[in-house]
C-alpha cells in the first residue's frame, strides 16, 4: 500500500507538471468542446474549451504503469496480468472515446460518433476483456463475492454476458457523468480509491498499484478541471475509466457492490434512460427537467460547485458502504 499511494502521488506531479503545456497544445489544435443547444444555458460559457483532457490521465497511468510493469520484469520475469487487463481495457476505450471526441470537434459538431457504432465497439473490447478475464484468469469459473457469504460463488458462462454488460456500463456510466466541471474525475478517483482498498485487502499487489495510479492521474486533471476548467475529460478519458473501473471490480470479485461504490455514475446513467422511456411512454412528457440527473439539479437553482461537492459526498459515502460490504 506505501508504494501503490507513492506511486499515487508522483504520478499526480509528473502529470501536473505537463498539464499547462497540454492545455495550450489542444488550443492549438482547436481541440475545443462543443456546447449541444438543448443543454443548459449557463454552459454556453464553455465553448471552445480543450476538451481532451482525458489523455492526461490515460497518458500518464500507461507511462507509470509500463514502467512498474517492466522494473516487476526485470526482477521477476514476469507480467503482472492484473494490471495489463485493466490498462488494455483502458487505453482501448480510450482510442475509440478520442476518435468520438474527434468527430465531435470535426465531423458532427457536437456529437460525435454515431451511438450504434460506439456500442458496437464498446461491446467488442468488452468481450475480448471478458474472455480474457474468464479463460486466463479465472481459470474458466465465473467468480463473484456475494457479502455476507464467506466463499467465492462460480456462475459459470452466465460470467461472460454480465461482465461485457458491467464494463460496457460502466463506461457510459462515467461518460455521462462527465458534464460538471470537477464532477466525473472526483468520481472516478473516489471509486478507484475504494477498489483499490478492497484489492489490498485481497492482497492483490499490482491492482492496487493501478487503482492508486488512476487516482494520483485524476486528481492531477482535477488540477486542471476544477471550476473554471481550463480542460475538460472527454470521452478519451470517460470511456477509459468506466471501463477499466469495470474490470478492476470484475478482478476483485467484488463486481455485485459495484452499483454502490460507483452510485452516482450509476444512478446519472439511470436518470438519462428513464428520461427517455418516459418521454416516449408519455408521448412528450419528462421525467426530470433535463438529463443526465445533475442538470436537472442546475436546472431547479442548484450551482455547479453544490452540486459536484454533494455528489463527491454521496460518492465517499457510498464508497464507504461498498468497501464495508466487501469486508462481510
Amino acid at each position: 500500500m506505501a508504494f501503490a499511494l507513492t506511486l499515487g502521488g508522483v504520478t499526480f506531479l509528473m502529470a501536473v507538471i505537463w498539464g499547462s503545456p497540454f492545455v495550450e497544445l489542444m488550443r492549438r489544435f482547436k481541440l475545443g468542446k462543443q456546447i449541444r443547444i438543448d443543454g443548459p444555458q449557463t454552459h454556453q460559457s464553455k465553448m471552445g474549451t480543450p476538451a481532451m483532457g482525458g489523455l492526461l490521465i490515460v497518458v500518464w497511468v500507461l507511462v507509470v504503469s509500463v514502467i512498474v510493469n517492466i522494473v516487476q520484469f526485470v526482477q521477476a520475469l514476469e507480467v503482472a496480468e492484473s494490471v495489463v487487463i485493466p490498462l488494455g481495457v483502458m487505453v482501448a476505450y480510450s482510442i475509440l472515446g478520442g476518435i468520438d471526441d474527434y468527430q465531435g470537434f470535426r465531423l458532427r459538431p457536437g456529437e460525435g460518433m454515431r451511438a450504434r457504432v460506439k456500442i458496437l465497439f464498446q461491446l467488442g473490447i468488452a468481450l475480448v476483456a471478458t474472455i480474457v478475464l474468464y479463460f486466463v484468469v479465472n481459470d474458466g469459473h465465473g467468480w463473484m463475492a456475494i457479502p455476507t457469504v464467506p466463499v467465492l460463488v462460480d456462475i459459470g458462462i452466465l460470467y461472460i454476458p454480465m461482465a461485457v454488460i458491467i464494463i460496457t456500463g460502466m463506461a457510459n456510466a462515467v461518460n455521462i457523468t462527465d458534464g460538471l466541471d470537477g464532477l466525473a474525475g472526483i468520481i472516478a478517483a473516489t471509486a478507484f480509491a475504494c477498489y483499490g482498498i478492497i484489492a489490498f485487502l485481497q492482497d492483490q499487489q499490482f491492482l492496487v498499484v493501478f487503482s492508486f495510479i488512476v487516482v494520483g492521474a485524476c486528481f492531477a486533471f482535477l488540477w486542471f478541471n476544477a471550476k473554471p476548467a481550463q480542460m475538460f475529460m472527454g470521452d478519451v478519458g470517460s470511456q477509459a475509466l468506466g471501463g477499466a473501473l469495470g474490470v478492476v471490480a470484475l478482478m476483485t470479485n467484488q463486481w455485485l457492490i459495484l452499483p454502490i461504490v460507483a452510485a452516482v455514475p450509476i444512478a446519472t446513467m439511470l436518470s438519462t434512460t428513464l428520461q427517455v422511456l418516459y418521454f416516449k411512454w408519455t408521448g412528450g412528457k419528462r421525467l426530470f427537467k433535463m438529463a443526465p440527473l445533475h442538470h436537472h439539479f442546475e436546472l431547479i437553482g442548484w450551482s455547479e460547485t453544490q452540486i459536484v461537492q454533494r455528489w463527491w459526498l454521496i460518492a465517499i459515502l457510498a464508497g464507504m458502504l461498498g468497501v464495508a460490504l466487501a469486508l462481510i
